[in-house]
């Protein structure tokens, strides 16, 4: 059976739902666990707005994890682990995804293995990561408001998110589109996007870098407003 990537988002309101969220993050319940065909997670916040902010969202969280066949990753999703997580959520949703093609690396590993051909006409996602360097942090955000607001009503954009292990330093971005021509669309044709990969390029202000592409093949729960 082909690797399982999971994306998982949960939101929550109230003061104390979202305190306890907090707490996932720094303490997840999978350190304590034995999860059966895990080969790779991380815990992840979430930006303000649409998500590419330097301020935090206290209501939505995110959860990466990867494992070696679906049914593993459905053994997961039923377990009391997750449970953990949705039991106070308002919402969540979970996204299955197989992966087209990945390079690059996070924490120094290699997570994402081709699980599949890519389709022009499924569903696409994107997950991009990047370790920036502290001596540019200025730089990168200065530029990330612009781009981040050219997503907005993007056509063939069901949904994106600003993710990350750590505020600032360690950030992440998911997107799910509705075919792989749109979101080529925006990332070679959108002027401001345009302009932050030429900057990529000439400041070099990843000290590591990953970025993946998926098919999306199920999801479940209701954050996320697609049907595949």
């Amino acid at each position: 059976m082909p690797q399982t990537t999971l994306i998982s988002f949960f939101k929550y309101s109230g003061a104390r739902n979202k305190w306890n969220a907090l707490g996932r993050m720094g303490r997840p319940p999978l350190l304590e666990a034995s999860i059966e065909g895990l080969t790779f997670w991380k815990s992840l916040g979430s930006g303000s707005g649409n998500g590419f902010s330097i301020w935090p969202d206290f209501s939505t969280f995110g959860l990466l994890t990867v494992f070696n066949s679906e049914e593993e990753a459905n053994s997961f999703i039923e377990s009391e682990v997750i449970e953990a997580y949705t039991h106070t959520a308002i919402s969540f949703t979970h996204v299955y995804m197989h992966t087209i093609k990945a390079h690059g690396r996070w924490s120094d590993k290699e997570p994402f293995k081709k699980a599949i051909d890519y389709d022009v006409n499924k569903p696409l996602a994107v997950i991009t990561r990047a370790t920036i360097k502290p001596k540019l942090i200025h730089k990168f955000w200065k530029y990330v408001p612009s781009v981040s607001k050219s997503m907005d009503g993007h056509t063939g954009l069901i949904y994106s998110k600003g993710i990350g292990e750590w505020p600032i330093f360690m950030q992440a971005t998911f997107s799910l589109w509705n075919n792989g021509n749109e979101m080529i669309q925006y990332a070679y044709k959108n002027p401001k996007h345009a302009q932050m990969v030429k900057k990529t390029r000439e400041l070099g202000w990843y000290s590591e870098e990953l970025f993946s592409r998926f098919h999306p093949f199920k999801i479940k729960g209701n954050l996320i407003d697609f049907t595949i």
